[in-house]
C-alpha cells in the first residue's frame, strides 16, 4: 500500500470543488492508500478553509478537521528541512514525507512539483498520480 502525503491545495481542492484530488481522498478514505500529515499541514488547512472567501461554518470546520483526523495517520516530523526556498513553507510537506517514510508528495503547488522527486518520494499532480497508479 503506497504512504502519500497530500499538499494543503489538494485536500482543500478535495472538499470543496471534487474533481481528481477528491478520488486521492476517497482513496485514503476506502483504504487503498495511507494517508499522512502533520499537525502543521491540518494547521494550514484549516486556515484556508477559515477564510471568509469560503464561508464555512465553524461547525462544519470542526467535523472537516475531525474527518480529516479520523483518516490519516499523523505524524512529527523531528527534522526541519530548508529546501524549497521561494515558498519556505512547502518544506512541511517533504518534512512529513520524510518522517512518514512516503512513496508520493500529491500536490498541485509548482514548488513541489519542480522537484518531481526528493530522496526517492516522488511529487506528482492528482491526476498524474490516479492515471500512473490507480
Amino acid at each position: 500500500m503506497f504512504k502519500v502525503v497530500f499538499d494543503t491545495n489538494v485536500l482543500i481542492s478535495a472538499i470543496l470543488f471534487g474533481g481528481f484530488p477528491r478520488k486521492c481522498l476517497e482513496l485514503a478514505i476506502e483504504g487503498e492508500i495511507e494517508l499522512y500529515l502533520s499537525k502543521e499541514i491540518i494547521r494550514e488547512v484549516e486556515g484556508v478553509l477559515s477564510r471568509e472567501k469560503f464561508n464555512i461554518a465553524e461547525e462544519n470546520l470542526r467535523y472537516i478537521i475531525s474527518s480529516l483526523d479520523s483518516i490519516a495517520k499523523f505524524v512529527s516530523p523531528k527534522s526541519k528541512l530548508n529546501i524549497i526556498k521561494k515558498d519556505p513553507q512547502d518544506n512541511k510537506l517533504l518534512e512529513c514525507a520524510i518522517e512518514s517514510e512516503a512513496d508520493f508528495i500529491i500536490s498541485g503547488d509548482a514548488h513541489l512539483l519542480e522537484l518531481s522527486e526528493f530522496r526517492k518520494i516522488k511529487i506528482l499532480k492528482p491526476a498524474d498520480f490516479l492515471k500512473q497508479y490507480f
